[in-house]
């Protein structure tokens, strides 16, 4: 069972994890300007602890991690060194309990650390007296975990099918884990698989994937959101086989609709069929590649570039209102890599381009 049922998307605004911050205050009070209704926890990758990689890589015994809170740290897997064995089956033996407990405890080897994580932990200090729609929490996703650690000859780890799996669910089992203690605000908890390696599905490094792979994996993080009772979403900031992803069981599709859009409207038969049984689709319209673009945009520039590509979205059968109620406003990737001036522009616009459009479709 998932919360889906018990929330709508709304037009609501929605940020993308990562902020060029250095102080979680701060950027839970940039957040909640922003997004008051659908509140996030920040990611600052000014920490190397909270990269990507790291960030997620805990408690999963075949990844190595050497020096990750300094700069020129580095993170691999082995399998050889000694101890693994125990270590493995510790692992799995936590996992089938897990598996079958959605609500895992606080010192599971699922859990991640306020050490690597201190703004999930301020946000959910905060949802306990916030007043909120929902709350918002974010993992790397399994593909750009296994693709991003390799062994000492250069391998990636989604190559070796035990460490494929190992990975798979130890993500899967953070996810449950992170709905499950972010979901005590008794709030719906929407859970986002950042998948940023799908862009480069279909190229030389990565011709023998296939999409029935991928979408396994995703539907298994998925099936163990929706175990703690949260939604499952996907994040991808460039192109990537969008059918595959409709077809699987997230329930949120949020997608860089500023630079991508058109690769995804064309899947008219996929999109009804997703938005037919409830889908929601995380609108990236306002951008975050390019500084130029942040500054030359405006709530009306971008509210009429939402409006033209709904018109075209409109070939589904639902009229500009109904898109909205399953749409929710977001930019199109994090905000880490930019300068705290435009990163700020971007949240503004994000909450403004929201207020516009549900005013207008919504008179809210």
């Amino acid at each position: 069972m998932t919360a889906l049922g018990r929330f709508a998307a709304d037009g609501l605004p929605v940020l993308i994890g990562s902020l060029p911050l250095r102080s979680h205050e701060q950027a839970m009070d940039w957040i909640f300007e922003a997004t008051p209704e659908i509140p996030l926890w920040p990611q600052l990758p000014s920490d190397p602890r909270e990269q990507m990689l790291p960030q997620f890589a805990e408690g999963i015994p075949c990844i190595i991690e050497k020096n990750t809170s300094a700069p020129q740290g580095s993170i691999f897997f082995d399998t050889g060194y000694p101890g693994y064995e125990e270590a493995m089956l510790t692992f799995y033996e936590a996992y089938l309990q897990a598996a079958e407990r959605p609500e895992l405890p606080p010192d599971s080897i699922f859990a991640t650390s306020r050490e690597r994580a201190a703004g999930l932990y301020l946000l959910a200090e905060r949802l306990q007296t916030a007043k909120v729609l929902a709350g918002k929490g974010q993992v790397t996703g399994p593909f750009t975990m296994l693709t991003g650690i390799k062994d000492e000859e250069g391998r990636a780890g989604y190559f070796d099918e035990s460490i494929r799996d190992m990975v798979t669910k130890g993500i899967a089992m953070k996810a449950a884990w992170q709905t499950a203690f972010l979901r005590k605000c008794k709030q719906p908890i929407l859970m986002f698989i950042d998948e940023p390696a799908l862009a480069g599905l279909g190229s030389s490094a990565f011709i023998s994937v296939t999409a029935e792979e991928i979408q396994e994996m995703i539907n298994e993080v998925t099936t163990a959101v929706h175990r703690a009772e949260g939604l499952a979403g996907i994040h991808v900031c460039a192109n990537t086989d969008w059918g595959m992803l409709l077809a699987s069981d997230i329930d949120i599709l949020s997608f860089d609709a500023y630079n991508f859009f058109d690769r995804l409207a064309p899947l008219t038969a996929e999109l009804d069929a997703f938005l037919s049984r409830g889908g929601i689709l995380a609108w990236g319209g306002v951008p975050t590649g390019r500084a130029e673009d942040i500054a030359a945009e405006s709530v009306q520039s971008l509210c009429a570039r939402w409006e033209a590509q709904m018109d075209i979205l409109a070939a589904t059968g639902r009229s500009k209102a109904e898109l909205l109620r399953q749409t929710l406003i977001t930019p199109s990737c994090g905000t880490g890599s930019l300068s705290q001036e435009m990163a700020h522009r971007v949240l503004v616009l994000t909450r403004d381009v929201s207020r516009s459009l549900r005013q207008k479709f919504f008179n809210q």
